[in-house]
């Protein structure tokens, strides 16, 4: 090709990357028909056939499987000027994307945004609530709060402090239940489970508790359907202990066990630490976190 159309390249490694036109448009924000156009342009523009449709999925022809790696160099390369761009940004206004945990982004973001605009008018926020870690090389979000500490050397972590989260339950739980106090006390009590793999009921054994499937009334794997259940009564669970004070009706049970403890960590890219806007929003959460 004599000149690049990036429009088009993109097309061609997000279909590749996800074997799905619609997929692909979803993620790139564009309707079916716009990518597919685009598709096709860069075959025609380039004079070869990258894709053949196998059922409902896009599958690499062999010439498009030996182009990708060159589409994904000169897509890298469009990323890092984006981000070296982005990151001598000096103007405090633009959009500025935080990536946190369903509980997080529900409850603990939400003043902290509002304390932001007031002070920086100029910025808007875009709240990306995921329980996954958010790829901040690939530019899925600015700035992560994350509970793990992130081990690519691009990316600049600050702990910001440690949090904790206990056992609780509903006013009217405990008005049937009693006050279990004690570990022992939880081993016939029902419970809101946060998988069914397995992972959350050895969690809570190897903290202490004697329980098993049989304690779990039901399931929510996000924290925030999770907590509602909590409300409604239906078994102990557990919570960040600011979220729950700042919760009616709810009281904290098992008191005698140790409290789950864990980090917040806040994380952005290098190149991006050098924007003004996105310097402020760091700062402004690693205060507000505290």
């Amino acid at each position: 090709m004599e000149r690049t159309d990036w429009n088009q390249l993109r097309a061609f490694l997000e279909t590749a990357e996800t074997g799905s036109l619609s997929a692909a448009a979803r993620k790139l924000g564009l309707t079916q028909p716009t990518l597919s156009r685009q598709v096709a342009a860069i075959e025609q523009r380039m004079g070869v056939t990258l894709f053949e449709r196998v059922g409902k999925r896009m599958a690499l022809t062999p010439t498009g499987l030996d182009l990708l790696e060159h589409a994904r160099a000169m897509g890298a390369a469009a990323q890092a000027l984006s981000l070296a761009a982005t990151g001598r940004s000096e103007a405090v206004e633009g959009v500025v994307s935080i990536s946190a945990s369903d509980a997080v982004a529900a409850h603990l973001l939400p003043p902290l945004v509002r304390q932001l605009r007031e002070k920086e008018p100029g910025i808007a926020i875009e709240v990306i609530s995921s329980n996954a870690l958010s790829d901040l090389l690939r530019r899925e979000a600015d700035i992560a709060i994350r509970h793990v500490k992130p081990e690519q050397p691009d990316l600049i972590a600050r702990l910001i402090r440690e949090a904790t989260a206990c056992f609780y339950a509903s006013e009217e739980w405990v008005r049937t239940h009693g006050h279990p106090r004690s570990a022992e006390a939880a081993a016939h009590l029902p419970f809101v489970g946060s998988d069914r793999s397995g992972l959350f009921l050895t969690y809570l054994r190897q903290h202490g508790l004697p329980v098993t499937e049989a304690n779990f009334s039901c399931y929510a794997e996000h924290s925030i359907a999770h907590w509602a259940l909590v409300r409604q009564g239906m078994g102990i669970g557990v919570m960040m202990d600011e979220i729950a004070r700042d919760t009616t009706g709810i009281v904290r049970v098992l008191d005698d066990v140790p409290p789950v403890r864990f980090p917040i960590w806040l994380v952005t890219h290098r190149e991006l630490r050098t924007s003004r806007r996105i310097r402020v929003v760091f700062e402004a959460l690693a205060q507000g976190l505290i």
